[in-house]
């Protein structure tokens, strides 16, 4: 999806600093190897720095400067242009569409914040790396994005590089804290691993909350009434599928490890997570998106529409 170029791009709630450097804290990703970071945080308490390509040490790693996102971020025009931009532009769209529809529950919205970080940052949760994906942090309600992240999903794992793939896993990662809002996110904890576990269930989730997203992504407005996207368009589509495909957990085992293991899924299969994002594009309220509804998420959603 393009950004409407008049569009006034709302900074206040992204910066490039990561925050606090606690250990042990649920986190739920929608990135490749951040199926590998809620393993380890959620099953073994361990910290992702402890993962390959890891740091707790300084290593010339940085973050994105919050100043230099406020001069180069303004419109939209600049969210078409640059990724950290784009970025920015679909969180400002998140917030103005959840902030209205969250009251419609009777709950009472609260914005995250969005950290973009290159190489390494630290959160709540521990240390956040460019090897381990965008992440959502509940501790710091945050959400972690290094922009070398849809790279990598283009690269490694076949994903389309369209504005909306990437668009995709902002909305999914500002899902989940839709999640902790609603009081929902804990459920992944109590059943962490498996084709129709609680992990699976709440990613499946937030998979749908981005469907929701997109729905109405192009009616979504800034402060001056300028809608923030263009209507979605067939390659729009595809390009979020094609995302939602390359980060099933069948599609990732089989590339990195050459086998398929659904005891050990984290986030759902591919069919499964594109399922569930159309059934956001095509649900009439949240409840529609409840993964916990249904015997077995990666075959069934919420009745048909």
């Amino acid at each position: 999806m393009s950004f409407n170029e008049n569009v006034q791009l709302d900074t206040s709630s992204v910066g490039g600093g990561g925050g606090g450097g606690g250990r042990g804290g649920m986190v739920v990703g929608g990135g490749i190897l951040g199926l590998i970071i809620a393993i380890l945080t959620m099953l073994l308490g361990g910290d992702p720095s402890q993962l390959p390509g890891g740091t707790t040490q300084d290593t010339g790693a940085q973050d994105v400067n919050s100043s230099a996102i406020k001069e180069q971020c303004k419109t939209g025009a600049d969210a078409n242009k640059y990724v950290e931009c784009r970025i920015v532009g679909t969180v400002n769209s998140a917030e103005a569409f959840w902030s209205e529809e969250l009251p419609r529950y009777g709950k009472q919205f609260r914005e995250p914040k969005t950290i973009i970080y290159t190489q390494a940052t630290q959160s709540a949760c521990g240390t956040a790396s460019n090897q381990v994906g965008p992440f959502y942090c509940p501790l710091d309600e945050s959400i972690y994005i290094d922009a070398s992240f849809f790279d990598i999903l283009e690269q490694q794992f076949g994903s389309s590089t369209g504005p909306l793939a990437q668009e995709y896993v902002v909305a999914h990662e500002y899902g989940h804290h839709i999640q902790n809002v609603l009081g929902l996110l804990g459920r992944a904890q109590q059943d962490p691993k498996g084709e129709d576990s609680g992990a699976v269930r709440i990613e499946l989730m937030a998979d749908c909350f981005g469907g929701m997203w997109a729905q109405h992504a192009s009616t979504t407005k800034d402060a001056q009434g300028n809608t923030f996207l263009k209507p979605l368009t067939e390659t729009d589509i595809r390009d979020a599928l094609s995302a939602a495909e390359s980060v099933g957990d069948d599609n990732i085992q089989a590339k990195t490890q050459g086998r398929v293991t659904p005891e050990n899924w984290t986030h759902g299969s591919s069919e499964a997570r594109q399922r569930w994002f159309i059934q956001g594009m095509k649900a009439s309220d949240i409840n529609k998106c409840n993964t916990f509804s249904v015997n077995d998420p990666n075959t069934q959603t919420v009745d048909k529409l």
